[in-house]
């Protein structure tokens, strides 16, 4: 092998590297972004009970006063 041929090997290898390692930072970044998404999820069902369960509240507190 050349001096050349060497020279891009080396440079196809460090390519394939940085491109290996991209992929994995995507995918990593994807989950966490999709576990957030389910943490959110979760805080809004909860923001979308708590009305209710504020008039739940209200209305034994009434039917305990009577």
């Amino acid at each position: 092998m050349n001096q050349y041929t060497v020279e891009i090997l080396i440079g196809l290898m460090s390519l394939l590297g940085s491109l290996i390692g991209a992929y994995s930072g995507f995918k990593l970044t994807a989950y966490r972004v999709e576990q957030l998404e389910k943490k959110v999820d979760m805080h809004n069902n909860f923001a979308r009970r708590m009305p209710v369960l504020e008039e739940q509240i209200s209305e034994l507190k009434r039917s305990l006063d009577k």
